[in-house]
């Protein structure tokens, strides 16, 4: 019977992978208050507790735009200190296979799109992301490289940004979703006054229900065993602009958006090419995006009713 662990096991995408895999083997949720994994010793004992044969890697120190601004050596630092601990440890240990997950933030700032993962390294990422996004990108590298060497048996995955019931509402960690959806319900609460955003609008994103990502991951531990970088997405993307008319609207919101130019859009446009996850093991993201935004909103309406 397979011994699998997730790091960032408790957190957001953590949960959901948690569920889907229970009927792959043994399953473990592990999180920052049962092993730092900045720290090599810690992450050693986590393997010797365990003694997994499938990881997957969520752990990771994460925010949105200002949190990004304000943190660019944490970002960077713990990520590569935590990615490279788990990995570094994950062959050392005879690991049978080994998931991590990137993100889209390591793709060049003014990359073609759709994205393709042979463009990853044609450019310097958007810079707001770019101390996350280039920690990750070396950890792929990192698993790519052991897999040349020693044939450890990685599996790189970059999904794009994820939402779902459960999301992060922090308003100072929060994504572009969570944190809009809490911007609309904090205008209402005030008499549906007018809703700041940061940026033009203009820039566009893609969305993956978190459902479909946990499904995804699935997928590849039963199907893929190479470590070739591979995009995790819908393939569509909408405009900032676009999105807040959607939520405004599941919301109820009769106020008015106010776009702030005076802050960053970050990059352009993000939408990936998702061709070749349907290839390598069969994945197809089946949400719907106003279907996926409707339960997140239900969701986060009922618990803030009841907090």
């Amino acid at each position: 019977m397979n011994k699998i662990i997730v790091t960032g096991g408790k957190g957001f995408l953590g949960r959901c992978v948690t569920t889907n895999l229970h009927s792959m083997g043994i399953v473990h949720a592990l999180d920052s208050s049962m092993y730092d994994l900045r720290s090599y010793e810690e992450t050693e004992q986590m393997y010797i507790d365990f003694n997994p044969n499938i990881v997957v890697h969520l752990a990771a120190t994460v925010g949105g735009i200002g949190a990004n601004k304000k943190n660019p050596g944490l970002f960077i630092e713990e990520n590569l200190i935590m990615g490279y601990n788990t990995i570094k440890l994950a062959k050392e240990y005879g690991v049978e296979k080994f998931i991590m997950l990137g993100t889209v933030c390591s793709y060049p700032k003014n990359c073609p799109v759709p994205f393709k993962e042979e463009d990853l390294w044609n450019g310097y990422p958007e810079e707001t992301n770019a101390p996350y996004g280039i920690a990750k990108k070396t950890l792929m590298q990192l698993i790519q490289s052991y897999n040349q060497q020693y044939g450890f048996n990685g599996v790189n995955l970059i999904p794009v940004n994820m939402y779902g019931p459960k999301d992060n509402f922090d308003e100072s960690s929060s994504h572009v979703i969570p944190a809009l959806i809490l911007k609309f319900q904090q205008a209402i609460d005030r008499g549906h006054e007018t809703v700041e955003i940061w940026g033009t609008g203009y820039a566009s994103r893609e969305f993956l229900y978190v459902d479909d990502c946990a499904e995804a991951i699935k997928l590849a531990i039963k199907k893929y065993n190479r470590p070739n970088p591979t995009n995790i997405g819908t393939g569509k993307e909408i405009t900032i602009a676009e999105l807040a008319q959607k939520i405004q609207s599941i919301m109820g919101h009769k106020g008015n958006i106010m776009f702030n130019k005076d802050y960053p859009d970050g990059q352009p446009r993000r939408c990936l090419d998702t061709s070749k996850a349907k290839e390598r093991f069969g994945f197809e993201a089946k949400t719907d995006f106003d279907t996926g935004l409707t339960k997140t909103i239900e969701w986060f309406k009922n618990d803030y009713n009841n907090s």
